[in-house]
């Protein structure tokens, strides 16, 4: 896939947001688990993607949509406004 650099930084940034899914990345820019994680590996120092690796493991963070609460059907913050070309407007 041909991404920019801004589709880069937002799926990092996506993928150490703990309720932001990996399914939401997956819909909005085609990246699979094992793509953020090839994605983050090669992007990251070794001890940061050490770091988020155990994060997103453990029992705080909900990147797996199975793992989080049934009754939360959303993929943002409901504070956060609509995300529009993969920017997110500011109010």
């Amino acid at each position: 896939m041909n991404l920019t650099d801004e589709d880069i930084d937002r799926i990092i940034e996506m993928a150490w947001e703990d309720r932001t899914p990996f399914e939401a990345i997956e819909i909005q820019f085609g990246y699979t688990e094992a793509m953020v994680i090839q994605l983050m590996r090669s992007s990251l120092k070794r001890s940061s993607f050490n770091l988020w690796r155990k994060r997103v493991n453990s029992g705080v963070s909900q990147k797996h949509q199975h793992k989080r609460n049934q009754d939360i059907q959303r993929f943002k913050c409901k504070l956060q406004n609509q995300i529009s070309n993969n920017k997110i407007s500011k109010r």
